[in-house]
C-alpha cells in the first residue's frame, strides 16, 4: 500500500512520527511520501497521486480532472473537518471515499472562539499596541464596552463547536441565541436550557457579538454579505470560525470602513494562501486576523493526526464501518 501525505507548507505537520506509526501497524507493507504541495507543483502532484492508494490531506483542491487521473486510488482523508476542497460526486463516480475527521478540536475552538470575543470587547489590540508602539499608559484610550453579561452572543451553527461555544458564553453569564436550519431535535436539547433559538434576522438584530460555526455547504456561500451586515442592528462584533467562503470579504471591508461593525476576529479567510501584504482585512486596529489556528494545540494535533491516519487503515483493510466520518456513498 502506498500513502501519499500532501498538504500546503504552512498546512503540513512539521513532524510525521505518528501517522507513520499508525499507518505501518495497520498496513501491510506500507510505504509512505510526504510531499509539499504548491499550485506551481500541482502536474507532479497528480502524477504522485496516480500511483498511490491513500491521500492524507487538508486542503489541497481535488477537483473531477485531478481524480479522474487517480486510477489507484481508493480513499482520501482530510485532516480536517471541512472538506469543501473536494469533489464529492467525482469522487463517488470513481469509488474513492472521503474520510474527514467527524471531530478532534470542539474544544479547543470553542476556547479560542472565546478567547477572540474577548479580545475584541475589552480591545486588547488597540491597548497592546498603544503601549508596545506608543509607549503610552492610557486606560481611556477606547471608548468602553459594556460588561459581558450584559451582552448578547448570537452563534450561526450550533453544531458541536457551536454549542461548546454556547456552553461557555452562557457560563460567563451571557445571553445566548443561535440560528441553525439543520440542527436536530435531540442536539438542541443538550443546550435548549440556555440557548434561545431563531431567526436569522432576530439574531443579527439582537447580538452585540456574532460568531460563525457553519459547515460550509452549498446553502451558505457568501452567507455572510452587504445585506446580512445591514441586518446586524446593534453595530456587533463578528467572529469568523468556520470557512472563508461563507462571507464576503468586500462585504465585511465596507461594514468596518461604514461602522456597521465595531471590529471582526477571522481564523480563516478565503484562501488559505492569501496575500497577507496587501489584504484589505489584515493591519486593522479593530480586527484580529489568526492563521487558521484556533484548532491548534498539542491534544487536537495528536487527535487528528491519529484518527485520520486510523481512517485510512480501516477503509484500506475493507472495514467502512469503523471509519470515523465516511462523507461519500460506499
Amino acid at each position: 500500500m502506498k500513502v501519499l501525505i500532501a498538504d500546503y507548507k504552512e498546512s503540513m505537520m512539521p513532524k510525521h512520527d505518528l501517522e507513520r506509526q499508525v499507518l505501518t501497524a495497520g498496513l501491510a507493507n506500507c510505504e509512505i511520501e510526504a510531499y509539499e504541495y504548491t499550485e506551481k507543483r500541482r502536474a507532479e502532484f497528480l502524477a504522485k497521486l496516480a500511483q498511490v492508494d491513500a491521500l492524507l490531506t487538508a486542503f489541497i483542491p481535488l477537483d473531477r480532472a485531478a481524480l479522474a487521473q487517480a486510477d489507484q486510488l481508493k480513499v482520501i482523508a482530510i485532516n480536517a473537518t471541512g472538506y469543501d476542497n473536494v469533489d464529492l460526486a467525482a469522487a463517488e463516480e470513481f469509488g474513492i471515499g472521503v474520510c474527514p475527521v467527524g471531530e478532534y478540536c470542539t474544544q479547543d475552538v470553542a476556547e479560542f472562539t472565546i478567547t477572540t470575543m474577548l479580545a475584541l470587547v475589552r480591545q486588547l489590540k488597540a491597548y497592546v499596541t498603544d503601549v508596545d508602539q506608543n509607549h503610552a499608559w492610557r486606560y481611556d484610550l477606547m471608548t468602553p464596552n459594556s460588561r459581558l453579561s450584559n451582552q448578547t452572543l448570537g452563534i450561526v451553527g450550533l453544531g458541536k463547536i457551536g454549542r461548546a461555544v454556547a456552553t461557555r458564553a452562557h457560563a460567563l453569564g451571557m445571553r445566548v441565541l443561535a440560528t441553525d436550519p439543520f440542527i436536530s431535535d435531540a442536539d438542541f436539547a443538550k443546550v435548549s436550557a440556555f440557548v434561545e433559538l431563531v431567526s436569522p434576522a432576530t439574531l443579527f438584530s439582537e447580538a452585540d457579538v456574532v460568531t460563525n460555526h457553519m459547515n460550509l455547504n452549498s446553502t451558505n456561500y457568501d452567507y455572510f454579505d452587504a445585506a446580512a451586515f445591514t441586518q446586524m442592528q446593534k453595530h456587533p462584533y463578528f467572529i469568523n470560525m468556520g470557512r472563508g467562503a461563507e462571507v464576503v470579504e468586500a462585504a465585511l471591508v465596507a461594514a468596518l470602513d461604514q461602522g456597521q461593525l465595531k471590529g471582526a476576529a477571522l481564523d480563516v479567510l478565503t484562501t488559505e494562501n492569501p496575500d497577507l501584504a496587501h489584504h484589505p482585512l489584515v493591519g486593522r486596529p479593530n480586527v484580529l486576523v489568526t492563521p487558521h489556528v484556533a484548532f491548534y494545540s498539542t491534544d487536537s494535533l495528536v487527535d487528528l493526526q491519529r484518527i485520520s491516519c486510523q481512517n485510512i487503515v480501516h477503509y484500506l483493510n475493507g472495514e467502512p464501518a469503523k471509519v470515523f466520518k465516511l462523507v461519500t456513498k460506499h
